[in-house]
Order: structure tokens, then sequence, then C-alpha cells
């Protein structure tokens, strides 16, 4: 393996690999790219022309460093996407002569760049001041480096912080007011004590996805839940640890929650999948959609009705706060009846003929021929000379003749007490 790869390659290294003619000859549509010609110094090593999208895509191009910092304001002045996952980059002075360079750039992705043992300076934090969307994803940065970075980019609005392996969160000096939406799964969070700080760091969060942590339970009142989290419009807290209904109840005192995600936790594991749905759902009513599928008024319904009956059983000391206010609703309501639906199997009718019935137990799967072979025993007729005719008694038609040998009898819909009039064939 030559040197260069084991180091890494530069930043203008690979924009000029990348997106040169050869290897993308055209914009990708109107508007979305434009052609820049480079007006760098005698002797540069970039191409003549480069075909540089606003969305640039460098990820896993094992880019170390920047390269020459002209060259990349000259490129990237009309960049507003930036992708630099999966490189190599361990230094956020050299990060800083990238985003330096591109005054217009909007989004960020920095994921899977180690640079747990970086040091971000406030001097260095102050060049992504324009960035809106910032992914740090599996990089173990310190909650140092984070608060370095809300202090110092007043437009920060979406933050990605997965797979870091926090097990804390050190709060902020100073709130991030700006930030709406944090991602923080994959982590090790266990207790609601480091979620409440969240509260306190980002004030105006609206999306809050922490899915994959091990939350235990939501320990706060709904007046300490309120004030944490007065915006918060959306949770995610798939496969956590929640197992008690109590702490489902507390996510009523979110005043403008719509959105739950909520699969995979032990507290539902119990239930069957249509259970799970309908007590959530009935658990939360400002919830309009709940594990990412909207819910209707037809079914928020059904799913109250279905709470109360589910608690019929239970005793008065058992029985959520949530009960009495749906009983208040909808009234205290009977069980449903049960119905069983399978199709029957037996059917126990009155075989005639001539001047003899008696009562016979048939099978309605077998065929007519079957029933023929049954019956040859109870007549004493060959099949061959038995004619069969189904006599519905609750019908005003007449009798029904059994001619296919091969027809199924439950598809004549016979029931109990019906008639099978059986007569021999005329020689």
């Amino acid at each position: 393996m030559e040197a260069s790869e084991i180091e890494g390659r530069t930043f203008m290294e690979v924009i000029s690999e990348k997106y040169s003619p050869e290897n993308f000859p055209c914009r990708r549509g109107p508007g979305m790219g434009v052609v820049v010609v480079p007006s760098g110094q005698q002797g540069s090593p970039m191409k003549d022309r480069l075909n540089l999208p606003s969305v640039l895509v460098m990820n896993g191009c094992g880019i170390s460093h920047a390269g020459h910092e002209g060259e990349i304001a000259a490129f990237c002045a009309h960049v507003v996407e930036l992708d630099l996952s999966h490189n190599k980059l361990q230094d956020w002075h050299e990060i800083t002569k990238i985003v330096s360079n591109i005054p217009n750039l909007e989004f960020l992705n920095l994921a899977s760049n180690q640079l747990s043992d970086a040091v971000l300076e406030p001097d260095c934090a102050k060049a992504f001041s324009s960035i809106r969307r910032l992914v740090l994803n599996n990089t173990q940065v310190s909650w140092d480096t984070v608060h370095t970075f809300t202090r110092e980019m007043p437009e920060l609005e979406e933050l990605f912080l997965c797979l870091n392996e926090y097990t804390t969160v050190t709060p902020f000096p100073m709130p991030c007011s700006t930030l709406r939406l944090l991602h923080i799964t994959d982590n090790s969070l266990q207790e609601w004590n480091e979620v409440r700080k969240l509260g306190s760091m980002f004030p105006a969060l609206d999306t809050l996805i922490m899915a994959n942590n091990n939350l235990s339970s939501i320990d706060d009142t709904g007046e300490i839940l309120l004030r944490l989290f007065p915006n918060l419009r959306t949770i995610n807290l798939h496969n956590s640890g929640l197992n008690q209904w109590e702490d489902i109840e507390k996510l009523n005192c979110l005043p403008k929650l719509e959105e739950v995600r909520l699969q995979g936790i032990p507290l539902l594991q119990a239930y069957t999948s249509a259970e799970r749905r309908s007590l959530v759902i009935a658990q939360l009513p400002s919830v309009t959609c709940l594990n990412g599928s909207v819910v209707t008024d037809g079914e928020r319904e059904d799913a109250e009705r279905f709470f109360i009956r589910y608690h019929l059983d239970h005793s008065e000391k058992d029985l959520p706060h949530r009960y009495h206010c749906l009983v208040t609703k909808y009234g205290k309501l009977a069980p449903l009846a049960e119905i069983d639906l399978r199709p029957r199997c037996h059917a126990k009718v009155e075989v005639r003929y001539e001047d003899k019935v008696e009562q016979v137990n048939i099978r309605l799967d077998q065929t007519v021929a079957e029933l023929k072979k049954q019956l040859k025993n109870v007549v004493q007729l060959s099949t061959s000379n038995m004619r069969l005719y189904y006599i519905d008694k609750c019908s005003a038609f007449g009798p029904d003749e059994l001619k296919y040998s091969a027809r199924a009898l439950h598809s004549y819909s016979i029931q109990d007490g019906d008639e099978i009039l059986v007569v021999a064939k005329k020689k």
C-alpha cells in the first residue's frame, strides 16, 4: 500500500478526480450544479473544468486533509450540502479549512470520522456558523465539542449525535434556542435524569429521536415535563426499556405532542399487535400519528371503546386514569358478543327415505359423492341408485337436488335441523 493511501487524501484531490469531466460529465438537471472554471495559479494540479453540483457526496474517499484552500474557495462557493462521512478526518483544523471556504454551506455530514481525541477551539467553530444541519454520528465527539458548536452556530436547527456511546449528558452553560431536531439514537442513556438535561439545553426542541437507548422510565411529574419540553411534537422511544403504563400516560403532559413511536418496549410485548396499537392510541388522546401510521378518527373511537372493554374485569383500584375519562365520554360499555365466524364442520340433519326418517350427523367438508357412501347403509340403496335433495327448513324454496358429485356440502349452507331427502332412481 502506498504511503499516500495510509495517510489519506486531500479534499481537493478527491474533488478533482470525482467531479472531473471524465467521471462526472454533465450537470444533473438545471439548477442542481454549475460548471466551474478554476482561476488558480499556473501549474495548479486541478483539471481545466469541473462539473460541481451544489450537493457534494464524498463519503468513504479516504480524505484526511483539506488541500489548497484557495482552490476550495474557487470551486465550492455555490455548494450547500457536503457529505464527508466515513473518511479519515481526525483534526478539526483540517475540517475548518474546508468549511471556512464554503460560505453557503447549510448541511455537513461528518459521520464515522474518528474525532474523539480532536479538540475544537472556538475560533474553528465559528467557521461552521452558516450550517443548519450537522451530523456527528459515530464520531465519539465529547459533549464539550457539542457545546462549542452550539455556542458558535446561531443557525443550527438539526443535530445528529447517534452511536457516540454516551452514557450521560453534560449540560450546557447556555441553552441552544435554535435547535428543533435532535437525533441521539443508539447510545447508552438509561436514566431519565440524563434526558431531562436535553430539555434544558434545547428549549425549542420540536423532535426528539432517542430510539435504542435502554431508558427505564420517565421519572418526572407532568408539571416538569411541560416546563422541559413545551414545544415537543414528535418523540421516538423505539426499543427503550419502558415497562409501565404510567410512563405512557405521562406523555400526555407534553402539550404539543402529535407523533409517537413506541415499538419494541417491554411494556407491550405481552399484547397482540392490534391490542398494542389500540391501547396506546387510547392512552394518548392528542397523538395523530403512531409508529409512522396516521390515527384516523374512526380508529381512535374504536381504540377508545376497546380500551374501556379491555378494563371491564379490572378492580377499581387497578383502573387507569384514562379509563374514567373514556367512561365519561362513552359510558360503561357492555362486552362485545363473541361470534364464531369459522365455517361449520358438522350438521345434524334428518335423512328421509320413503316412510323412514333418521337423525344423521354429517361432515360438511365432504362431497356429495362421499355423503352418498355414508347414507348407503342408512337407506339400503347403492350410491349409483341414489338421488339426494337438500331441503332448507327456513327457506320458502323447494328441494335443491345435490347433482354434482364433487361439490362440497358446506357450499349448500346446510344447518342443523335441515333435511336430506333420498329418492331411488327409477329403473
